[in-house]
């Protein structure tokens, strides 16, 4: 067992018995429906299907981070049980979240100058910030340190890929990241936005591409020019989708096709309800290890 704690947030976008069975406790970023407030507990007080239903009947949605007071609880609970503390935190680049626990561990280290609390902005999103939490189980439950597993989070951070594209720009539209107009026009003519997230952890819209079979195809080039080892690729990949099931498997039976060695097959997650209140349905992301993010 180890000495310490290895530790994330609900942005992971993996699933509740994957975190159980992996022993990574987490804290819950805060969804609205209708203005009813929900932990996002990874589908424990509402299923991310459910919510897609209700945001495509118009229902309004907004998201709100993990406080303060709810970085210092959490980590408090576990030092003073003795045990040291890796947190690996949501992107800073789309959330304030990272620097509250940054706000949180500072007061938390004169209380406990014994411990080892150590904060992670992955400057990941999604089931992207699940692959590297999963990565860095895989080696806490191989023997690995504390000090390895953060100098590992510390270097190899921007070497995890992430690539989306949506199908339906609805909720682009009305979250503001595309434009009525230019969301009009791609509706119209059936664009699927193919998006990334950079190396400042941000999402960027980097091609527009015409057509569903397309942006499918064109996703699974970007990981043929990106992955680690090309086609020798033998990493995993994580796949999470907004109620667009099928669509993900398409890409995931492409990405087996094109890259045999991978470690095990496509896992495909759900986009969980506090990325999904800002994406609605019809995304599917990819995530793998390879060359280094850019602006």
């Amino acid at each position: 067992m180890a000495s310490y704690i290895l530790s994330c947030s609900s942005t992971v976008d993996l699933s509740n018995d994957y975190m159980e069975k992996r022993g990574i406790p987490y804290t819950c970023f805060h969804f609205e429906l209708n203005g009813v407030d929900y932990p996002d507990d990874m589908g424990r007080s509402m299923a991310p299907e459910a919510l897609y239903r209700e945001m495509s009947k118009g229902a309004e949605t907004k998201t709100s981070q993990v406080t303060i007071g709810d970085y210092t609880a959490f980590f408090e609970k576990y030092l003073r049980q003795g045990m040291d503390v890796l947190h690996i935190c949501f992107s800073s680049g789309l959330s304030g979240s990272y620097s509250s626990a940054l706000i949180a561990a500072e007061s938390l280290r004169d209380i406990f100058p014994d411990r080892k609390l150590y904060i992670v902005d992955s400057l990941a999103a999604s089931s992207g910030h699940g692959l590297f939490i999963d990565t860095l189980a895989d080696m806490r439950d191989a023997g690995a340190d504390i000090d390895t597993l953060y100098s590992f989070a510390m270097e190899n951070r921007l070497k995890l890929q992430h690539w989306f594209f949506s199908t339906d720009l609805t909720f682009y539209i009305r979250g503001g990241r595309v434009s009525k107009t230019a969301g009009f026009i791609g509706s119209v003519l059936n664009i699927c936005p193919l998006l990334n997230v950079n190396s400042e952890g941000k999402l960027i819209p980097r091609e527009k591409i015409r057509g569903k079979k397309k942006v499918i195809r064109r996703i699974v080039e970007q990981m043929e020019m990106h992955a680690r080892d090309g086609h020798d690729y033998n990493g995993k990949c994580f796949i999470s989708q907004s109620a667009c099931m099928e669509d993900a498997r398409e890409v995931a039976d492409l990405i087996e096709e094109k890259f045999p060695k991978l470690a095990e097959p496509v896992q495909i997650f759900p986009i969980g309800t506090t990325i999904g209140s800002h994406t609605g349905p019809g995304t599917v992301a990819v995530f793998f290890w390879g060359d280094e993010r850019e602006l």
